[in-house]
């Protein structure tokens, strides 16, 4: 079953690179008692997500951060130590947060897993963004069949107000 707005989000374990290599982090951690606009991509270092998706919410980031937001995450079915380098080469620093769901737990949770093996990518999560207020899904968007157009960091803004 897919999660829906308005459904909480699953407490699953998930990593990311800290200053002592790589550690873990619970969506509980994540989510509980801020708002959060989380974006989930297909693979790091793919072109949309590259060129388009990550840029975005970086670009975005202090707009975003100013409608109260506290966190602005990036997850994606990749290590750490990807997600991490990729993060870098992109420029995130501190404006996203840069989170690893390297089994793919997370994006099963909530029922937006992408079956990639045509691709040689495995599975994967499909592309989406949300907004969530204290652990809830205020607002979901989820892409269509490798589409690139409710997920952006302009729509969330608008979302946003």
């Amino acid at each position: 079953m897919t999660i829906k707005e308005g459904d909480k989000i699953p407490n699953v374990q998930l990593k990311v690179m800290t200053e002592k290599g790589v550690g873990d982090i619970s969506t509980e951690e994540i989510f509980s008692n801020k708002k959060v606009v989380l974006f989930s991509v297909p693979g790091a270092f793919t072109p949309t997500c590259s060129a388009q998706h990550l840029p975005g919410f970086i670009d975005h980031a202090d707009q975003i951060k100013d409608k109260s937001v506290d966190t602005i995450i990036c997850i994606s079915v990749n290590d750490a130590f990807v997600m991490d380098a990729w993060g870098k080469d992109r420029g995130a620093g501190d404006k996203v947060l840069m989170v690893a769901d390297g089994n793919g737990d997370f994006a099963k949770a909530l029922g937006l897993e992408l079956d990639a093996k045509g691709f040689g990518l495995g599975m994967r999560s499909q592309r989406f963004s949300m907004i969530v207020e204290n652990g809830s899904i205020s607002k979901l968007n989820v892409e269509e069949g490798g589409g690139f157009e409710v997920s952006k960091a302009e729509v969330i803004l608008e979302q946003l107000g």
